[in-house]
């Protein structure tokens, strides 16, 4: 659409700030959705305002008037004219019914909601970057609305394979009753077989214990979950056994990263240095039995100093080999664990500026929108072909289908 050079100087002749500007955009806005809704009870009726009923539609159902409601936008309120028909059937698209907000409002309402700000935060935010007063009890009516997706996410059917599962969780303080609780929020994020990264579920309990995992690892199984090859996770005493206790076929691999931090509490500030590069000489090295040998210089030379340090790996050792097996570019993705890493990072980001969540809904609804937020950047794992026809020799065509590497 081309608009005429001396309509559009009439139309801007009075707008000398950028507030004119806004003020201008709000009018236009209003405008169009007012025609466009008029435009959908025109097709809803099937012939426009004022024509004769075409061939195959029925006059029975008529306009019946209008119903002004005041929207939140971006630029200010707008009045919208809703067009009603006599039988009550005409359902808007544009500004739905019981709509109080234009739609880019809510995006942003809920992006900010999702990096940690609280409802009081984003209705101060909203005024001073939009100049739009949206009260911290609507953007609470706007993330309340979240929690329908939550529940839907939360219980949807799974794939019956998924060839790699991470089982990590983050502390969060949360409310509940006249206490401040220390909540563990479970996080189970897998690999499907498309070599695409999925958030499986979350779910909080106020202790990280192998017992509650149990019930967590139950309920995947219930939801169509059937095989996973490897299960990575931290060092909770009790994890692996509850992992093979659903899945018996599934290789439990201890994460590295936490192995190494696990190992650095105990190693003084001078020696950190030392002690990660001995420790990335194990588990880089090039089979089991180099490893097992890198291990006995470790303890040769620092088995003296760091006692506990040994310990930890000895202790670990079973659940530690178990990558060894793999060539380099699936080792790469399981020791490192930098996918589960990367999302733990953007979910603890905003357990800090949180801090203090006032109920379980409340950390559900953050933690749902900041995976979301997350999962838009992620792309699918590097070298999954030649993964899965690994996986394929190890496991067999009866686990690991022909099908998936075509």
């Amino acid at each position: 659409m081309v608009i005429k050079p001396e309509t559009m100087d009439e139309v801007l002749k009075d707008c000398k700030t950028p507030e004119d500007v806004d003020a201008l955009y709000s009018q236009l806005l209003q405008r169009m959705i007012n025609r466009a809704l008029q435009g959908e009870m025109d097709a809803h009726l099937g012939y426009d305002k004022h024509a004769k009923a075409v061939e195959g539609t029925s006059r029975g159902n008529v306009r019946n008037g209008k119903t002004a409601k005041r929207v939140k936008g971006t630029f200010g309120e707008l009045t919208i004219a809703t067009p009603r028909d006599r039988d009550g059937s005409f359902e808007p698209q544009l500004v739905k019914k019981r709509q109080i907000r234009l739609a880019g409002m809510e995006d942003k309402i809920l992006a900010l909601y999702a990096k940690g700000m609280t409802t009081r935060d984003i209705e101060q935010a909203l005024q001073e970057l939009y100049g739009v007063t949206v009260s911290h009890t609507v953007v609470s009516q706007v993330t309340d609305a979240v929690l329908d997706d939550v529940r839907a996410w939360q219980h949807r059917p799974l794939d019956a394979v998924y060839p790699i599962v991470w089982l990590d969780g983050i502390v969060v303080k949360v409310h509940r009753g006249k206490q401040v609780l220390n909540v563990s929020a479970h996080v189970v994020l897998g690999v499907n077989l498309a070599g695409e990264k999925e958030v499986l579920g979350l779910w909080l309990a106020e202790n990280e214990g192998a017992k509650f995992w149990l019930s967590v690892l139950t309920e995947l199984r219930n939801r169509g979950v059937q095989d996973i090859y490897i299960a990575c996770m931290d060092g909770l005493k009790g994890l692996p056994d509850a992992v093979t206790a659903v899945f018996p076929k599934t290789l439990t691999q201890l994460c590295i990263v936490h192995l190494v931090r696990a190992s650095l509490r105990y190693v003084s500030s001078k020696n950190v240095r030392a002690i990660v590069a001995a420790l990335k000489r194990i588990y880089q090295s090039v089979s089991v039995e180099e490893a097992a040998a890198e291990l006995d210089a470790f303890e040769t030379e620092w088995g003296g100093q760091y006692r506990a340090v040994v310990r930890i790996w000895r202790d670990n050792w079973a659940n530690i080999i178990p990558f060894f097996q793999f060539p380099p570019e699936i080792r790469k993705v399981i020791y490192t664990t930098n996918a589960i890493e990367s999302l733990n990072m953007s979910l603890r980001k905003l357990t800090r500026n949180r801090r203090i969540f006032p109920n379980d809904d409340a950390v559900f609804k953050a933690l749902y929108l900041a995976i979301r937020q997350a999962s838009r950047n992620w792309k699918q794992i590097h070298h999954w072909k030649p993964a899965l026809q690994t996986f394929q020799i190890m496991f067999g065509e009866e686990r690991v289908p022909v099908s998936t590497l075509q």
